[in-house]
């Protein structure tokens, strides 16, 4: 076997093992709702969001292709494959990393986002090219949007529900919703398979392209469903520390508020991946959804403090996955010939 295809295999395995991080982190945004409000069981809710976002990385490769457009790996000096193939690699690391100290402390950041910044670390720190209209177009804006229209549509939907059903008996409401959020929780693992496998497939395919055994931007069918088993099997294995934050500690969901928040999200997600390809954030969307839902009752129902490092978490999540990712390509440097 020769190094590059050792090179690529050896990134691909990481990229797969970055897919699977994704998912147990990630797990949160399609069920931690549907669990808080009793709606669905940890377990039954966990095996429908891993099948849904098997099915999801089926359903396209547009945001697979706006990751691949952020660098032009081919433009990359140096000595070739082997340098390129570091560049995903650093991104990788970068990425994988963040992951796992927000997975720990239990801070529902965005993988999408370490993904990202790890990507364009590696890119700044090996002087190849970023595409920053791409970065701003596809990247920034909906970045920036799609909180705003989950909070907003969430709170919209909420206030809707509340008005409609006034008069109802609270009880019976509650039930009605509470089989109504397997529905929306279904969709909303969905609509993550849609987001969150295609990154993992995008990084995959620079990996390819990078080794000479991929030529353009479209996406293997074996990259594929590896990227949905992946983060399907990731989700599986549960991410109960970032549950705990999205399902308790923003806000006291019920299942109104859980539906209103799973549906508005899923939306958000399904819009942005299809209509625009744009690879935004799962966990952006839904938290955001969630404290739109709750605000309806009354804006301090919402425990800003607990959003407040949310939020923080979001802001830093590029610049230290990039940070992570420019000190590892420097140090993978040191050991290419």
């Amino acid at each position: 076997m020769d190094q590059t295809l050792a090179m690529v295999i050896a990134v691909v395995v990481i990229a797969l093992i970055f897919d699977y991080t994704n998912g147990f982190h990630d797990a949160a945004n399609a069920i931690a709702t549907s669990i808080s409000t009793r709606a669905l069981t940890p377990r039954i809710a966990l095996a429908m969001a891993a099948v849904l976002n098997f099915v999801g990385a089926l359903l396209g490769v547009g945001v697979a292709k706006t990751i691949q457009g952020i660098i032009s790996i081919e433009t990359a000096p140096g000595e070739g494959s082997a340098h390129a193939l570091t560049i995903v690699l650093a991104a990788l690391v970068g990425a994988i990393t963040w992951n796992m100290l927000t997975w720990y402390f239990g801070i529902p950041s965005s993988s999408s986002h370490a993904l990202i910044g790890g990507i364009v670390g590696a890119g700044l720190a090996s002087a190849t090219t970023v595409e920053w209209a791409t970065l701003v177009e596809k990247v920034a804006i909906p970045m920036v949007a799609s909180p705003l229209l989950g909070f907003l549509g969430a709170f919209a939907i909420m206030t809707g529900i509340m008005w409609v059903f006034r008069r109802a008996n609270p009880h019976r409401v509650g039930r009605g919703f509470r089989h109504a959020q397997t529905v929306s929780a279904a969709a909303m693992s969905l609509g993550h398979g849609l987001q969150d496998a295609q990154k993992t497939m995008g990084v995959i395919v620079l990996a390819l392209v990078a080794g000479g055994y991929n030529e353009g931007t479209d996406v293997p069918l074996w990259v594929i469903v590896a990227a949905g088993t992946a983060i399907a099997l990731g989700t599986y294995s549960g991410g109960w520390r970032i549950m705990r934050t999205l399902g308790r500690r923003i806000i006291d969901l019920d299942p109104p508020k859980g539906f209103a928040a799973e549906s508005t999200a899923a939306t958000v997600l399904y819009g942005m991946a299809i209509g625009l390809e744009a690879p935004v954030s799962t966990t952006h969307t839904i938290t955001s959804a969630i404290m739109g839902a709750g605000a309806t009752k009354r804006f301090s129902a919402v425990r800003w403090g607990v959003a407040q490092g949310i939020v923080l978490a979001w802001i830093i999540t590029i610049p230290a996955a990039a940070s992570v990712a420019a000190v590892t390509y420097f140090i993978a440097r040191l050991f290419l010939p």
